[in-house]
Order: C-alpha cells, then structure tokens, then sequence
C-alpha cells in the first residue's frame, strides 16, 4: 500500500527505513487519551442534555413571567447563541493547538466548559437580580460555546494522533460514545430531578444540581488531560518545524490554510450529513412527537434515551467495521440508508404508537451510528498534522453553526409554513443527497497513516516487520530498474 503523504513519502524512499522511523502506541497512554477525550465530549454533551430538557423551568428562573412561549424562545435563543461563537473558538483554539499542542489546549477547553456550565448553577434568579440575570446567562453560553469550538477538533485529533493505523476507527468511536453517554446522563438527570421533586422545588433550587455537577466532573476531566502526554505525531511535527524554520521562512498561517480548500468542502459536508441526522433524531424529533404530534413526552424522552443507549454498541461497531472494510463504504452505507428509509422511518413515527414510534427512532439512530462511529477517525484524516487541529476545529465548527444547530429550527419552520408533517424526512433526504457526493469525493484511509505521519503500530514486532517489509519493496524496485534497458542516446 503507498504511502503517499507528506512524511510518509520520505519514508518510502529511503532504503533505510528503520522500526526507529514508525511509531510503536503506549496502550496505556492510548487509553488514557480515549478516556479524556470522550469525557470532555461527555461533559458536553451534559450540558446539552440538560439544558434541553430543563428548558421550561430555567424560562421561569430567568425571563420575565408574561408568556410561556415568550420564556421557552428567550431560552433556547440563550441556547443557540453558543453555536454563532463556536468557529470563533475553532479559529482561536485550532492554531493555537497547531502551534502549542494539542494537550495544553484541550485543558484549556476543558476548565473553560466545566467554569462555563458550573456557573450556570450559580446565577441569581430574574426575580433577584434583574436583567443582569439572562445577560449573566448568555455569558455563560457563550463561554461554553467559545470552550466547545476547540474541543471536538482536537479531540478528535488527540485520538486519531495516538491510535494505531489499524484500529483508529474503533478507538475514534469511543469519542461520540462520550457524546451519548454525556447526553443520557443529563437528560436521564433533569427526567430523575422532575421525578423526585415537586414543581416548587426544581423551580428554586433543584434546577441548579446538574449544572453544578459540571464542577467536580471537569476538576476530574482536567486532572487527567493535565497528565496526558503530547501525541507522537505532533512532537515529530514540531521537531521537523524547529529544524526547518531555521533555514527557511516561516509560512503564513492564513497561507496554510488555503491549500486546505478541498478538504476542508468535503469536511463541512460530512459534518453536515453527520450533524444534521443527528440534531434530527436526537433533538427535534422528540418535541417533533410531544409538540406537533402530541405524544406523551416522559414516553418520547425515554424512548429516545433508550435508542441513544442501543447506539453506544452500533456505534463501536461501525469504528470496528470500518478499520475492516474502509471509512467510505460505512458512511456511504449510511447516506443511502438515511435517503431509503427516512421516509419509513418518519412514518412510523407519526402513527403515534408507542412500538411504531420506537422503531422509527431506532431505524434513525443505526443510520447514525454509521456516522458516529467512523467521523471522529475520517475527519482528522483529511488534513496534515502542521495544520489538522486549525482546519479541522474551523471546518467541523462552521458546518455545526450553519447546518447541525439550526436543524431544529430550521425544520420546525418548514413544517409550519408548509403544514406537511413529511418535512422531517425530506429534510434528512436533502442532507444525506449532500452526503453521498461528500463521501465519493473522499480518498479511502483506513489502515493508512495520517498525512504528514509515518506508520502508527501496537508493537516492536510490528514495525520490525513493516520496516523489513518496506525495505524489501525497495530492493525490489531497484533490481526492476537494474534489468529494463536503458535507451541509447541519439
């Protein structure tokens, strides 16, 4: 198999490749990569489960009482606020992690998230303070949404820097494991907090308790990305950097990017099709069953949570698939499912009933799953390592802010302006259309090094036997070139 990437080429050609020259993982220090990331994703993903979900009381606690609906569209406009400064955290974060490292950034992220959602917990009511108390919310919001626009980037980085070639789609999955873990924890509190505590009660105080569990959880989460060390790929890119800059000028970040064009077009349209189903099924189609349909909303966030829980499995497995079969094949997998069965799918949602509904959910949260499970491995992998944090974090976030956060509204708007309850599906159809087109523009890497990267193995055995392999290629070549005639000079 070629190596054709940056680093990777100089390899190639050189006879004297060396098990010195391919990197041999730490399992254990790639476990502890896994595990930090997917908690901070985790951590994120809390906060958007629990501000979903407890929505209607923080309307009361911090918007004027004249109108319910008044106070839910003040709240969720608080929400989405976090979206609109999520690439100016991307274009702050991601360079700075290209230029830094990745490890001193994402605790960075990680103290910005956790102070962010812990100090939702601590503002005053509107009726204490005023005003000042939906601006100190919105503050909040946006320095969660600054924090979130550096994290997934690098996450997603960190691990796909740390993992073996062969398995980077599986330990990639535990990324977005994170995120349904973090989801199920914080809608399953604020559903277990409505439960056991009377209205009066989760109104003035009891709302607080999941924002303020974001304090010990990112204290936790801090600790262990503070111990982590640098990846490989970036500590060779930093070497190779240092020793260039000295004999050659410095290269203009802005400059950098532009030669990322391409890939950064087919990243904003993977993450399109990847965050618009999963907003879809995850976000709107449960107020899509209690608002529109009007079906039992303690039974649609258990139905939902449930799927998310099913997903954790689908979700490791299509990491696994794709390290067997190929990133593309699994994605495009997943557009022509999403653009044959969304129709189905949402159909048996409308009936209402309970199974019905829960098998439409499901249908959409495997077809998920197939982007789940491969994204956190394919995207770092379009970009080379002296510029993936920067263009991946930019990329990943613009995509999020214009297609993933406003799905939701986007398509509750259809749906009133047009009354077909159909839009849903048409919607999903769309994006999975942008999808495939996306996924055919890609280059398959599965098993392939990262640009920029030499090969990435488990063991010493493994590189001894790569290098011996790579060195019989080249002798191979040499003798091939040493019997074929050379053409006489006229």
């Amino acid at each position: 198999m070629s190596l054709s990437h940056e680093r990777n080429a100089r390899i190639e050609s050189s006879p004297h490749l060396t098990a010195g020259d391919i990197t041999v993982v730490d399992h254990a220090l790639l476990k502890r990569a896994v595990g930090a990331m997917a908690l901070g994703n985790a951590m994120e993903w809390f906060d958007f489960g629990v501000y979903s979900y407890i929505a209607v009381v923080l309307g009361k606690v911090f918007f004027p009482s004249s109108s319910p609906s008044a106070q839910l569209i003040a709240t969720f406009g608080t929400f989405a606020a976090a979206f609109l400064v999520r690439p100016i955290g991307g274009m702050v974060f991601g360079p700075l992690g290209d230029r830094i490292g990745r490890q001193r950034v994402l605790a960075m992220t990680m103290i910005m998230m956790a102070v962010g959602t812990f100090c939702i917990g601590l503002i005053p009511s509107y009726g204490s303070i005023g005003i000042l108390a939906p601006v100190l919310l919105l503050v909040a919001r946006l320095v969660q949404g600054f924090s979130t626009g550096g994290e997934y980037g690098g996450a997603a980085t960190f691990i796909a820097e740390f993992s073996t070639d062969a398995r980077r789609g599986f330990y990639g999955s535990f990324l977005e494991v994170g995120t349904l873990v973090g989801y199920i924890l914080g809608a399953g509190t604020v559903a277990l907090l409505t439960a056991t505590l009377s209205h009066d009660a989760l109104l003035s105080w009891g709302w607080r308790v999941p924002f303020m569990i974001a304090g010990p959880l990112g204290l936790v989460g801090l600790y262990i990305r503070v111990k982590l060390e640098e990846t490989p790929a970036f500590k060779k890119e930093a070497e190779t950097r240092e020793a260039h800059e000295r004999s050659r000028p410095k290269q203009a970040f802005t400059a950098l990017l532009s030669q990322q064009f391409k890939p950064m077009m087919q990243c904003v349209g993977l993450v399109l099709i990847f965050n618009v189903t999963d907003y879809m099924a995850l976000s709107y189609l449960p107020s899509f069953l209690s608002a529109t349909l009007h079906f039992d909303e303690t039974h649609g966030l258990f139905l939902v949570l449930l799927v998310m829980v099913l997903m954790i499995p689908m979700t490791l497995f299509a990491g696994h698939l794709s390290d067997l079969i190929g990133r593309k094949p699994v994605m495009m997998a997943g557009c022509i499912g999403l653009f044959a069965l969304s129709i189905p799918a949402l159909l048996l949602v409308r009936t209402g009933a309970l199974l019905p509904v829960f098998l439409g959910l499901l249908i959409l949260g495997a077809l998920l799953s197939t982007f789940t499970g491969v994204m956190p491995s394919a995207l770092p992998a379009l970009f080379p390592t002296r510029i993936r944090y920067s263009a991946l974090a930019i990329g990943f976030n613009v995509s999020v802010s214009l297609f993933g956060g406003t799905t939701p509204l986007v398509t509750a708007w259809l749906v009133d302006a047009t009354g077909n309850l159909m839009m849903p599906a048409y919607y999903l159809m769309a994006a999975s259309a942008i999808g495939v087109v996306s996924v055919l523009a890609l280059r398959e890497t599965a098993r392939q090094p990262l640009l920029g990267s030499g090969p990435c193995v488990a063991t010493k055995a493994e590189a001894l036997a790569l290098a011996r392999k790579k060195l019989k290629v080249v002798h191979s070549g040499r003798r091939e070139r040493e019997v074929v005639p050379q053409k006489k000079r006229a």
